[in-house]
């Protein structure tokens, strides 16, 4: 039995990097093996079906938590690292230790009492790991969702921090929030701008 790791949001301006772990039984019945069949990758899938495929999986995965690391620990340790802890921090959020993690990409996290492996574009053809991309792409979709509410200035809720036009437009008319990755180039070029 393994567990997938993936990571949502590397590459946005604003906003948390969110990883999840999955943990998928080994033996899935009917429902299950039917679920794994329509997994993919949380860049192909529509909103609405991620946010369907995500209570599948939680409702079927034998164990699966999500990790966090903010804007400030980002700025602090830079994003590389930050998303390792994120992944490291969904690991420990499963309350079990699996035998074997899978990780997309080609670097891996400190997983205690676990075999780490890197899997690149193991979210294209790993379950577990397409399964950890679609919970980790849905929670920080909903949490840049609920913070859009507090802070409305940015339109958080339709780019999710990403660095689109709109983005860019409104950091140079309002500069950095607080949630803002003030140590990524272009934070500071747009609110210079």
């Amino acid at each position: 039995m393994h567990c997938g790791v993936d990571e949502a949001g590397r590459g946005p301006l604003a906003g948390p990097v969110t990883a999840a772990a999955v943990l998928l039984p080994e033996e899935p019945d009917g429902r299950t093996r039917k679920l794994i069949t329509t997994l993919a990758d949380s860049k192909k899938l529509t909103p609405r079906a991620r946010e369907d495929l995500a209570v599948l999986i939680r409702e079927h995965a034998v164990a699966w938590g999500t990790g966090w690391s903010w804007p400030e620990e980002i700025d602090r340790v830079n994003i590389l690292q930050a998303a390792m802890l994120a992944m490291s921090r969904a690991c420990e959020a499963l309350g079990v230790v699996p035998p074997a993690v899978f990780v997309d990409g080609n670097r891996c996290p400190v997983v205690p009492g676990a075999a780490v492996y890197a899997v690149i574009k193991g979210d294209g053809y790993v379950p577990s790991i397409m399964a950890a991309s679609i919970l980790a792409k849905t929670a920080r979709d909903a949490w840049m969702c609920e913070y859009a509410i507090q802070d409305d200035r940015y339109g958080f809720e339709v780019h999710k921090g990403y660095p689109t036009a709109l983005h860019k437009a409104r950091l140079a008319e309002h500069g950095p929030s607080a949630i803002h990755r003030v140590s990524f180039r272009g934070v500071v070029q747009e609110a210079r701008s």
